[in-house]
Order: structure tokens, then C-alpha cells, then sequence
């Protein structure tokens, strides 16, 4: 592997990143909408099919056809994922527990 080799991955993998970030905080900003939308499935739907879109163009684009770089754009795409987990506040998921008569928050 050359210098420029290496450089090529570690920009594929800054793609992948940038590509994981994108198709993850989508899926968060989704879910935040969709908490408050009279139209819920449309929106986590749509986002679905925009982000998968968006995710697979970019990575088609990006890795073209050498297995190297869509293995480089996956673990950067992986790591965004373990990124955002850790960034994003947690603070939404705790207050409610299901219940027969639906959702039911909690006082904090």
C-alpha cells in the first residue's frame, strides 16, 4: 500500500463518517418530528427512503467499484454510528413506559 493509498482510505473513511452522520441524525431528527406529526409513518417512511437513498448514492459514489473503499466507507459509516450514539442526548427515551391505555409519561 502507497502513502496515496492510505490517503484515499482515510479520505473514504471521512466520507463514510460524514455519510453515517448524515443518515443517523436524520433518523434522530425523524424521530423527534414524528413524536409530534398527525402524519408519523409518513414521515419516518419518507425519511427511510431519503436516507437509505442518500446513504447508498454516496457510497456508490465514493467506493466505486474496490472493495477496499467500501470496507473503509462502512467502518467510517460505523463509527458515526457509535459517535452519535454517545453525542446525542438520551433524555427523550426515559420518561415514557408502555401501558394498555398508551403511552404514559413520567414526572421528573
Amino acid at each position: 500500500m502507497t502513502p496515496t493509498d492510505a490517503i484515499r482510505l482515510a479520505a473514504v473513511f471521512s466520507a463514510g463518517t460524514g455519510l453515517g452522520a448524515v443518515f443517523f441524525g436524520g433518523l434522530w431528527l425523524t424521530v423527534r418530528w414524528a413524536l409530534f406529526s398527525q402524519f408519523s409513518a409518513l414521515w419516518i417512511a419518507g425519511s427511510l427512503f431519503a436516507r437509505i437513498g442518500l446513504v447508498m448514492a454516496g457510497f456508490y459514489f465514493v467506493a466505486g467499484g474496490q472493495w477496499q473503499r467500501w470496507l473503509a466507507c462502512l467502518a467510517g459509516f460505523i463509527a458515526a454510528r457509535l459517535l452519535i450514539g454517545r453525542l446525542l442526548p438520551k433524555s427523550g427515551a426515559a420518561p415514557y413506559t408502555a401501558s394498555p391505555t398508551g403511552p404514559q409519561r413520567h414526572a421528573s
